[in-house]
């Protein structure tokens, strides 16, 4: 029977440690049913889905992946607020949903321990068996039941497995009143979080939750007391360091009281519930990663396998893409044939097909890309890769945490960026966004695939690379050292400091879920739709109009009637700027109209080339009409291979992008850093584009 309209919609926090599986079973309880943004105040994520189980409606929070409730930031103190209810952004949770690895409990039950202490109803969804079943890991569920006094669901997140008790069981638990749990803590503890709680309550004239109490007797950063929750007046600062010295004193020193006793309290809860097989044998995760993590052998795999990844953009996404092209000519055709030659059909045609189409032709790539990228991190590969990058992390003064940031950078810099708020060093969470807009996003990928498709040789390399594919590589290379060599700079000059220690867990390989891949993938798909549809459709319009007009009655080609219109005289001013980069005037128009979005230049061109060139007879594709195009008054084609590198160079290293240099303001606070970034790329985009071109020159004539 469905859910009464009366019927309450209860709230569901998921929590757990990152590479749990977390997302991937928000995924599945909510399907289509969620949104994205962020918590008022700070930039981490919020996902909210919409569910119902049993005709009871719920709303289901996603909390950022974290190993403690321990805050030591304002994107840390987000979970604690929502789970205790002071985070206006969403309602406090009716029921804490934990997602627990069971190949790795020890370590995940060290966040369990700190939920059950909220006093909510609490579920814990026993995520990857299958994991801990090949590593011959078996768990005794009822004894542990029993000694947590809180339901425990086996399930399978990425193969959607166990759901269906998972929910039945949200339903039952979530209507029952939550057992008391026994404090890990020793009693002189206990005794000193309650004295501090009644001072507290006298200070702040209202209670103040005990858990928030207990944390501000282990905070020694001192970020909860300093503005954390609230500003601590000297009397509740002086009662936190008595009680810490009365404690030091009992021999339980803060904070290494926390751990000692919550894995003392998890010791004696596995006890006799977990077996692990022989020590000494290798699981076949420990052989993988003794190849996978090696300092030669592992760079050498990833190494190769990026080579794979970008060759099979081409192999994969060719005859894709060929069909769209085939499809965009078609539909320029048709309408050529409706419409009157005239204004409206040169702007539909013109404009729009050849525009925005043009930038379509390459939504097959986007896909193949990340693809390949979403069944890197979904299998847990991605974590082996950061690893391995801490070696040459550290050589330039960062650590593997950069790392993630860096690679999330590859999609888009924006949410790479904004990721670097889990840096907690202030001077390499700065240089990490300084670099970041260097990675080569999805939005260079059409540049490249164009470029190369056209003047890039389809060779193969000793009958198995393919040249194509490896010049793909080697652009996405080139943002890489040069985010080496910034940061290096950086954190030898204006951003000095020593290199931090970097701590990572690596999570369990498994088989990735088909549907987190999808989504994935699809997300950043209809991502670079949006933008097509938006952005570059509007600025496709502006181009138009400013190559269309003024008209030049006297133009007796259409390459004339371009040559003095705006656009055109625009083009011509610039053109002394752009000519030692091997670029003619059409180039340089087609760069400057795409500083907004860097996928507008594609668009640029095709409507720049579409009005500029003789009609021709039969239809062609973008890369055929660069190839044909010359210099004014010339026979000389504009397009050759030092050409083609110098633009994918340019576009590889400049600061185009006016949401990245917009979000780095508002994560730094201040307009210096963008602009410095926006300067820096610049010229660096400039001159590695021109020393391209010129080198290119002495060896292709």
């Amino acid at each position: 029977m469905p859910a009464d309209s009366s019927t309450q919609t209860l709230t569901v926090a998921l929590i757990g440690n990152p590479n749990t599986g977390k997302s991937t079973l928000f995924s599945a309880l909510c399907g289509v049913r969620q949104q994205t943004g962020n918590y008022p105040g700070v930039t981490v994520e919020k996902k909210l889905g919409r569910a119902e189980f049993h005709w009871q409606p719920f709303t289901l929070v996603d909390l950022p992946g974290s190993y403690s409730l321990a805050p030591r930031s304002p994107d840390e103190m987000v979970a604690v607020d929502v789970l205790l209810g002071r985070q206006k952004a969403v309602d406090e949770p009716d029921a804490v949903l934990c997602i627990v690895d069971a190949s790795n409990l020890e370590r995940n039950l060290y966040l369990v321990s700190q939920v059950l202490e909220l006093g909510k109803p609490t579920i814990i969804a026993l995520n990857m068996v299958d994991v801990a079943r090949d590593r011959g890991i078996t768990i005794d569920l009822d004894i542990l039941r029993k000694r947590l006094h809180v339901p425990i669901v086996e399930i399978q997140a990425n193969r959607k497995l166990g759901l269906k008790e998972l929910k039945q069981t949200l339903v039952d638990t979530i209507k029952a009143n939550p057992p008391v749990p026994d404090s890990p803590f020793p009693e002189a503890f206990q005794d000193e979080v309650k004295q501090l709680e009644s001072q507290c309550e006298d200070a702040f004239h209202t209670p103040l939750p005990r858990y928030l109490v207990e944390r501000l007797l282990l905070d020694t950063s001192s970020y909860l007391s300093h503005g954390g929750i609230r500003e601590i007046n000297d009397s509740i600062q002086s009662a936190i360091s008595a009680s810490r010295e009365r404690l030091a004193s009992a021999g339980m020193p803060v904070p290494a009281v926390e751990a000692m006793a919550r894995y003392q309290w998890i010791g004696k809860l596995l006890d006799g519930v977990v077996r692990r097989p022989d020590s000494s044998t290798k699981s076949r995760s420990d052989k993988l990663d003794h190849f996978l993590t090696h300092r030669i052998w592992g760079t050498a795999a990833f190494v190769l396998l990026m080579v794979f990844l970008f060759q099979a953009v081409f192999w994969i996404a060719g005859p894709a893409s060929d069909w769209i092209d085939w499809l965009k000519g078609y539909a320029s055709t048709f309408v050529s044939a409706q419409l009157a030659e005239g204004a409206l059909q040169s702007l539909i045609v013109n404009g729009v097909i050849e525009g925005v189409g043009g930038v379509l032709v390459f939504l097959p790539q986007i896909f193949v890309l990340f693809l390949f990228i979403a069944i890197l991190e979904d299998c847990g590969y991605m974590s082996r890769a950061a690893y391995l990058m801490d070696r040459l992390m550290s050589r330039i003064g960062l650590s593997g945490k950069s790392f993630i940031p860096l690679l999330s950078s590859f999609a888009c810099a924006v949410p790479g960026i904004m990721s670097a708020r889990v840096i907690e060093n202030p001077r390499d969470r700065l240089i990490t966004i300084l670099v970041a807009p260097l990675m080569s996003c999805s939005a260079r990928l059409p540049v490249y695939t164009l470029l190369i498709g056209a003047f890039i040789p389809n060779e193969r390399i000793a009958g198995l690379l393919g040249l194509q594919g490896l010049t793909m590589f080697v652009m996405y290379s080139i943002g890489i050292i040069a985010a080496v060599l910034v940061a290096l700079m950086l954190r030898q000059t204006i951003l000095k400091g020593a290199t931090p220690p970097f701590v990572m867990e690596l999570p369990s390989y498994k088989v990735p879920g088909l549907g987190i891949v999808l989504y994935r993938m699809l997300d950043r798909g209809w991502a670079f739709v949006r933008r097509a549809g938006t952005l570059i459709f509007a600025v496709t319009i502006l181009v138009w109009a400013a190559a269309y007009y003024p008209r030049y009655e006297a133009a007796a080609n259409p390459s004339e009637q371009l040559r003095h219109s705006f656009l055109g005289q625009a083009g011509q001013f610039v053109e002394p700027v752009v000519r030692p980069l091997g670029w003619d005037w059409k180039i340089g128009c087609a760069a400057i109209a795409s500083f907004p979005a860097r996928e507008v230049v594609i668009a640029t061109l095709g409507v720049i080339y579409n009005l500029g060139e003789d009609e021709a007879e039969d239809f062609e594709t973008l890369g055929e009409t660069l190839g044909s195009a010359t210099w004014e008054g010339t026979n000389r084609k504009v397009f050759n291979i030092p050409v083609a590198l110098s633009i994918m160079v340019f576009f590889a290293l400049c600061a185009q992008c006016s949401s990245t240099l917009a979000v780095i303001k508002r994560e730094t606070n201040s307009w210096r850093w963008p602009a410095f970034t926006f300067a820096y790329m610049t010229g660096l985009a400039y001159a590695a584009a021109f020393l391209t071109y010129q080198i290119g020159s002495l060896f292709v004539g």
